[in-house]
């Protein structure tokens, strides 16, 4: 599939989230529908600039992104609902940030922004991005250069809505 573009619906996929109960599969239907939602998306849980600015910007800046008007935050990694219920205690997001995990890289795949890492023994992960939906619709893109860290952080995000 070509890459999401301003104005695309996001797919209709399930998802899953790390609960006290164990994982639990939710619908992008059920995240976006009717609500105005951040979804970004890092290479993977755990790593480098994921962990050390990615997240903790959003976790820093989530009381001026909800000013916006901002009904969820969702951060996304083709890892399970394990590893992203771990990192997101390792973060300390609490209830702020929903930690989705894309295990098999299905809506990855579908908005066409995986990055086949196969070559580096690492498999298809999400590239680096951000985007805000409203009731569905995307309505603010921004996918990183290979290696970058620039238009997906907290603070560009902030400044887009």
């Amino acid at each position: 599939m070509s890459q999401i573009k301003v104005g695309d619906a996001i797919p209709s996929m399930k998802l899953m989230k790390s609960t006290s109960e164990g994982p639990k599969e939710v619908s992008t239907d059920d995240i976006f529908k009717g609500k105005k939602v951040v979804l970004f998306a890092v290479p993977g849980a755990f790593t480098p600039t994921c962990s050390a600015k990615h997240l903790p910007g959003f976790v820093q800046n989530m009381a001026a992104i909800k000013a916006k008007g901002v009904d969820e935050v969702v951060c996304m990694a083709v890892n399970d609902a394990f590893v992203m219920g771990a990192w997101g205690k390792d973060q300390g997001v609490g209830d702020d940030i929903t930690m989705l995990a894309d295990g098999s890289a299905a809506l990855t795949k579908a908005m066409g922004l995986e990055l086949d890492l196969v070559p580096r023994n690492m498999g298809v992960r999400a590239q680096r991005f951000a985007l805000v939906a409203q009731d569905g619709k995307v309505t603010h893109l921004a996918v990183e250069a290979p290696g970058g860290f620039d238009v997906s952080r907290a603070e560009a995000v902030l400044a887009a809505l």
